[in-house]
């Protein structure tokens, strides 16, 4: 055989041997990245499911007075809607929205169209205010008046 010939083939063998390495190495590189992704994947489902147990858990369930079945305000998450209120909340909310800027109970029942000179017809809009608060769909400033969140 050709000693050039044979040589050209070992030169060339060698340099395949080495690509095989490089490429064995970016295999197993590939291969480990990927198992990094598939256990991540799991972890973030696990955390997923636990979060919206937690939800489930920490929402507020109807709540029972007097042996009748009270509808308790939903806390206000980002995805959530005004649609989930109450007709009643959905209406004092639009009030308070409308408002040039914070109001008072009694400003709110005037847009309400609420006798507010009694004071028996006014407090009753003052708690559904108030419950709006907590949940964060309003807030209350320090003076007592109503505003929106931002």
């Amino acid at each position: 055989m050709d000693p050039e010939l044979l040589e050209r083939i070992t030169a060339r063998r060698a340099e395949l041997d080495e690509l095989e390495e490089q490429l064995a190495k970016q295999l197993a590189e590939v291969r480990a990245e990927r198992d990094e992704l598939a256990v991540a994947e799991r972890v973030l489902e696990r955390i997923s499911e636990q979060l919206a147990d937690e939800r489930v858990s920490a929402a507020p369930a109807p709540g029972q007075v007097g042996g009748r079945a009270v509808m308790l305000i939903p806390h206000r998450a980002p995805d959530m809607e005004e649609t989930m209120l109450p007709p009643d909340y959905q209406r004092i909310l639009a009030a308070v929205r409308q408002a040039a800027g914070p109001v008072m109970a009694r400003q709110v029942g005037d847009a309400l169209g609420i006798d507010v000179s009694v004071r028996s017809k006014l407090e009753p809009l003052r708690g559904k205010l108030v419950r709006l608060v907590d949940p964060g769909w309003l807030r209350k400033l320090p003076d007592g008046r109503f505003t929106t969140r931002l």
